[in-house]
């Protein structure tokens, strides 16, 4: 594998990596199971101890 042949693979499945790993992230934070643990993330700065 030369560097022109390595170059084409990264740019052609790199990028369906990073759009896979996106979509994963987004699945993951849209979760319904996941909004009490944000929620409850999300009011950390709010209490007072």
């Amino acid at each position: 594998m030369n560097y022109s042949e390595a170059y084409e693979f990264a740019q052609t499945y790199g990028l369906l990596y990073l759009v896979a790993l996106f979509i994963g992230a987004l699945v993951y934070a849209l979760w319904p199971g996941n909004r009490r643990r944000f929620k409850e993330a999300a009011e950390i700065p709010l209490r007072e101890d």
